[in-house]
């Protein structure tokens, strides 16, 4: 009998936290911190350029095409408008899996060598899924509804994250 009880109490609490505002809180920093994978080319373009063939020019447009997508973040946000957070964050995992699948895929040989602009719009989709990825969770965690809080929150959590990493 205390056996069940003592599950029941552990059941109990592992629902808590994970549907309690500081697991949020939790998921959302980690969302972030995945979320900035578009800064990383630098560490993998010249895997690109060698495996590919490409020279400096058709990597410099690969950079144009993944910088320009990850900084137009319109369609995610009209997305979290319309429709739940989950909806928002299932369509980044779809996005980032495909693009980045994609270009793992060219890369390693395991497709058909893709033309210039197929790699492009692979870049594209893997880093404009970075979009999708928004602040707005954790934003609704410590302010809810209080929209004009958002500017202030824009400028703090960027502040604290700098200064906490120094």
């Amino acid at each position: 009998m205390a056996t069940v009880q003592g599950w029941a109490d552990t059941r109990s609490l592992s629902l808590h936290v994970i549907t309690g505002r500081w697991f949020l809180v939790f998921a959302s920093f980690l969302i972030m911190v995945a979320a900035r994978a578009t800064y990383m080319f630098g560490l993998y373009s010249s895997e690109i350029k060698s495996t590919l063939g490409y020279d400096q020019t058709t990597l410099n447009l690969l950079n144009f095409f993944k910088d320009f997508d990850s900084n137009v973040g319109v369609l995610s946000g009209l997305i979290n408008e319309l429709t739940s957070p989950w909806v928002v964050l299932a369509i980044d995992a779809i996005l980032n899996l495909f693009g980045y699948l994609m270009i793992w895929l060219s890369i390693t040989k395991r497709v058909v060598r893709p033309a210039v602009w197929q790699m492009c719009l692979y870049i594209c989709i893997g880093a404009n899924s970075q979009s999708f990825a928004i602040t707005i969770l954790l934003y609704s965690v410590i302010y809810y509804d209080d929209t004009k809080a958002l500017i202030l929150f824009i400028g703090w959590l960027s502040a604290t994250i700098s200064v906490v990493f120094l």
